[in-house]
């Protein structure tokens, strides 16, 4: 496939999932036996390791958006840059709802065969998402949760 093509791939299931439709998807963007070389814990192999970790992830924040920002690709791989936004309504990495507003920054590189990722590479600011839901100390020095937890048992 060509780099326009594998492109135009990335992009359309960005829009599937920012629509919530995340079999669709997940089932244009990866190969049944897609490798993810930087997976989210707990999560499963392959096609359906993917399919688990964005319904986990847009239980949690239902309007989860996903924006890439810059796409660079050759024939074989596509990396993309892109922002992560969405509320807190369901449980996130044992975190229960906040009604809080993420938004946070991610880089992935996909490489493809037949018009699908089959190797993935990637990294979500996670700590900064924890951050935002309270769960996590602020760089700033404003406590998170595990802050307030450490303060209630050691006073």
């Amino acid at each position: 496939m060509t780099k326009e093509q594998n492109i135009a791939t990335q992009v359309k299931a960005a829009e599937f999932i920012n629509a919530g439709d995340i079999d669709s998807g997940i089932d244009i963007m990866f190969a049944v036996d897609a490798i993810d070389r930087d997976p989210a814990p707990g999560q499963g192999p392959g096609r359906e390791g993917f399919r688990s970790f964005f319904r986990t992830l847009t239980t949690a924040f239902p309007d989860a958006h996903l924006e890439p920002q810059t796409m660079v690709a050759d024939d074989t791989s596509v990396a993309f840059a892109y922002t992560l936004t969405g509320t807190h309504k369901g449980d996130f990495n044992g975190v229960a709802p906040t009604g809080n507003r993420i938004e946070v920054r991610g880089l992935q590189i996909g490489r493809f065969e037949n018009g699908q990722i089959v190797e993935r590479w990637g990294s979500t600011d996670e700590a900064g998402i924890m951050q935002q839901l309270g769960a996590a100390p602020d760089p700033s020095g404003k406590p998170g949760l595990v802050d307030k937890v450490k303060e209630t048992f050691t006073g």
